[in-house]
């Protein structure tokens, strides 16, 4: 495909990792064929940003968070955007009222409880192959 040896694949790789270009790997699971019945949040943030410091102060109180799987800072109406990791739904709600809402900058917050992924990093978790189309005849 690349057209090129494997060792020199290789040290490219080891470069881009060492550059920290590629900082990570990851296993997507498609949870919806598993028996897990966790689930999976999102949660929009509204904050005070800090006199010379901005949001970054107050992100840093929240991405260390165990159970932030990822973290945005958004334009809108809310100021994060944060993942949780899958947890039972009690979880999920002991975050926002006991870690996150009690954080001084936290104005609101606004959880959203994922019900189906579509789509993650790119790979559609949906069949391409089915047809889906209704059949009409007259």
């Amino acid at each position: 495909m690349l057209d090129l040896e494997e060792n020199i694949v290789v040290k490219m790789i080891n470069e881009l990792e060492e550059e920290k270009v590629i900082i990570g790997y990851h296993t997507l699971i498609n949870w919806d064929k598993t028996e897990d019945e966790h689930v999976s949040a999102m949660i929009e943030v509204k904050v005070s940003p800090q006199r010379g410091q901005g949001f970054d102060r107050v992100a840093n109180l929240i991405y260390n968070f165990p159970e932030v799987e990822a973290m945005y800072l958004m334009s809108g109406g809310y100021d994060f955007s944060i993942e949780l990791k899958k947890a039972p739904m009690k979880e999920i709600a002991r975050f926002v009222t006991s870690k996150l809402s009690v954080i001084d900058e936290v104005q609101s917050t606004a959880t959203h409880v994922i019900l189906k992924k579509y789509k993650d990093h790119g790979t559609l978790f949906e069949n391409d192959d089915e047809d889906r189309r209704m059949a009409v005849s007259l």
